[in-house]
């Protein structure tokens, strides 16, 4: 017969760990809400410094610049891709300067991130965009010519 004494302790354990077990279910769950928040949290901070560092970078000219009330559609300007559309066309800064009307210490400035182009001279530089290397060298040769 078992004694009295090991059945009670047995039940009073059994009670405790199922007691247990519900209170840290109800922990486990809140401490999932709180990861899901906090990974939520991390990637809303995330892009509001992305959206910082954009605007620091761009500065005050980040805005949309309007002449004659024309704003600039579609069209952002890089310093890098400059550079990469002139090396893909085969130009020199000289030779680009010339298509888009301007010096070529401009363009050396532009590409080095010194300075920016001024609306006019975003709409050229958008033209050159769509250039192909024949048509580039052809206006070249026209306005040398």
């Amino acid at each position: 017969m078992p004694n009295i004494q090991s059945v009670l302790k047995s039940e009073i354990a059994r009670i405790a760990r199922k007691e247990v077990r519900a209170e840290t279910e109800q922990l486990k769950k809140s401490s999932t809400q709180y990861r899901s928040q906090i990974a939520a949290l991390k990637r809303t901070v995330a892009s509001l410094e992305k959206q910082v560092k954009r605007q620091r970078r761009g500065g005050p000219a980040a805005a949309p610049a309007e002449e004659d009330g024309e704003a600039r559609a579609g069209f952002r300007f890089s310093a890098k891709g400059l550079a990469a559309q002139r090396r893909r066309l085969g130009l020199s800064a000289r030779e680009v300067a010339l298509l888009l009307g301007v010096s070529a210490l401009s363009v050396y400035k532009w590409e080095q991130g010194k300075a920016r182009p001024r609306a006019r001279q975003m709409e050229a530089i958008a033209r050159l965009r769509g250039m192909g290397k024949k048509e580039a060298s052809a206006r070249l040769a026209e306005l040398e010519g």
